[in-house]
């Protein structure tokens, strides 16, 4: 391989910088320029709105008040004494809002109330009557500010009302440090009549309109905390939501990569575990939406190439199990005849040289001897060869068996007679003369009794019994074998159903045995489809439990 070559994650996160990132934050940056120049326009707008709305509640407020001063100067004609004029300009004032007083002034009294009223912050409002007199009225100048700024309680622009000499009469939102720093921005000569943008931060626009009539200039100041609402806050919330959507895509994209990397990891353990023999491994995938078919494809086909593959080999490993095991056969087979083949045939072989002699004289009690021992190792020879032609039916399920109605007793009673019990030890038949029949073939399950007394009268404790009882448990007939001897641990009792296979203690030392007697008697037991089972403890000692079918026909015999 020459050169590096990308994994699928690197890969992906490099498409999703040029794909994704850098296209948003361009996106993100023209739309939060757009919204700044919008929303900048709008706030100069707003602050020419604000300006022209003040001025047109000074308008009306200056016409309302000088109109209801006329009116009172027209009334005033009527009344020809000053306590009468006096006492009506007192009634009048209670009359209209927010006035404190009407009074008749000439020039030099009236700038005495200007003084007083600039001095108490209140509103000095005179109509001229002649050429030196005038009609005077005091306005609280709280209730001003509150009539010109009502409409306004909730703008946090600071709005600001001077005289033409720069003096400030009202104010909205008023802070020191903003007042002065505006006033200074405010240009020398100012236009008349109509708004005007200055000061020098685009984003905090001032606006001022100065009036002729009254002789006043409105200024509204755009503060830095309605910058920060209107443009800064916005810009945040742009970001933000190019964010949360940059995010979304990495989660949705973050989630569809850990799927694929995970799937994909589990690919390469199965190749991996395939590679080292480890023919069991299945890719067990995380499967979602967001999981290919692809690889839910090749996992699929690898599962199924890995099952065939395990089967191939398990049959395999079936077949080399076969093969130890019959060759392990073969041995035990060789050793089993070799051994128990040559000891009869040594004592027939003996017996008959010595009946053949011609030297000698053989007196009949001898011949007789001889001749029982020829018989017997004969019985011995064709039980063996019975038990091992036996082996191949019971291992490929051919045994043929007759199955018929048994009386147990009768049949315990025959093996009792062909059993070989040459230590002469007790069997007792613990089993009622109204004993139940059984379904069983009785040839076999002879043999079967024949083999288990045996096998007690060999290997049970010296000076024991060998005893056989019987129950009906459940519509099933159980013969119970048991003999004195040592408990046998419960994984040596599980082998003693295996072919060749006799314990290795110091009985089994001492007999003779092929090891095939119990392979065979639960091959006998089971074809007759009977069930068998071994127990050792210390209260029975050794203990076959045999089950067979009751027989159709209940009465006793």
């Amino acid at each position: 391989m020459s050169g590096k070559h990308l994994k699928i994650v690197e890969q992906i996160a490099i498409v999703f910088i040029f794909a994704v990132i850098i296209p948003m934050t361009i996106s993100g940056f023209i739309v939060n320029n757009v919204n700044q120049h919008s929303l900048r326009y709008q706030l100069r707008e707003s602050a020419v709105l604000i300006a022209n709305m003040v001025s047109d509640e000074i308008d009306f407020f200056n016409k309302t008040v000088t109109s209801n001063l006329e009116h009172i100067i027209f009334s005033l004609q009527y009344f020809k004494t000053a306590q009468a004029k006096n006492a009506y300009l007192k009634s009048a004032a209670e009359k209209l809002p927010d006035c404190e007083k009407l009074e008749l002034a000439d020039l030099t009294r009236l700038d005495e109330i200007k003084k007083v009223n600039k001095a108490d912050k209140k509103a000095t409002v005179p109509v001229k009557i002649s050429d030196n007199q005038y009609l005077v009225a005091t306005y609280k100048m709280d209730a001003v500010k509150d009539e010109l700024f009502k409409s306004l309680q909730n703008d946090k622009r600071q709005i600001y009302v001077l005289t033409n000499g720069g003096e400030l009469i009202a104010e909205h939102n008023y802070t020191e440090d903003a007042y002065t720093k505006t006033i200074s921005l405010l240009p020398r000569r100012l236009k008349k009549d109509k708004p005007v943008i200055f000061g020098d931060v685009k984003n905090q626009p001032l606006v001022y309109v100065s009036k002729d009539d009254p002789k006043i200039t409105i200024i509204v100041n755009t503060t830095e905390k309605v910058t920060k609402k209107a443009i800064t806050n916005n810009s945040w919330k742009i970001i933000l939501s190019c964010l949360s959507a940059t995010l979304a895509i990495i989660l949705v994209i973050g989630l569809y990569i850990y799927y694929l990397y995970i799937n994909i990891r589990q690919l390469f353990k199965g190749i991996i575990a395939i590679s080292k023999g480890n023919y069991e491994r299945q890719i067990r995938l995380l499967t979602t939406a967001f999981t290919p078919h692809e690889i839910i494809f090749l996992a699929f086909e690898f599962n199924r190439m890995a099952t065939e593959i395990h089967k191939s080999y398990i049959q395999l490993k079936k077949n080399n199990i076969e093969l130890k095991q019959l060759n392990e056969f073969r041995s035990n087979l060789i050793d089993t005849v070799s051994h128990e083949l040559r000891t009869p045939l040594t004592s027939i072989q003996g017996y008959t040289s010595r009946l053949m002699r011609q030297d000698i004289k053989i007196d009949e009690e001898t011949r007789q001897k001889s001749l029982r021992i020829i018989k017997e190792q004969s019985e011995r020879l064709k039980r063996l060869i019975e038990d091992l032609l036996t082996i191949p039916d019971i291992e490929g399920m051919r045994l043929r068996t007759h199955i018929e109605q048994v009386w147990i007793p009768e049949i315990l009673e025959e093996a009792k007679i062909l059993v070989k019990n040459k230590a002469e030890k007790d069997i007792v038949f613990n089993l009622s003369e109204d004993f139940p029949l059984v379904d069983a073939d009785k040839d076999r399950l002879l043999q079967v009794f024949v083999n288990l007394l045996e096998n007690g009268a060999k290997y049970a404790s010296e000076e024991s019994k060998i005893t056989v009882d019987g129950a009906v448990v459940d519509d099933k007939v159980k013969i119970f074998v048991k003999n004195d001897c040592e408990v046998i641990p419960p994984a040596k009792l599980k082998k003693l159903f295996e072919k060749f296979i006799r314990l290795d203690d110091n009985t089994t030392r001492t007999t003779r045995g092929t090891g095939l007697g119990l392979f065979i008697v639960k091959g006998l037991i089971e074809a007759m489809n009977g069930e068998i089972k071994l127990h050792s403890d210390k209260t029975c000692g050794f203990c076959v439990e045999i089950t067979l079918n009751l027989s159709q026909i209940t009465e006793a015999v």
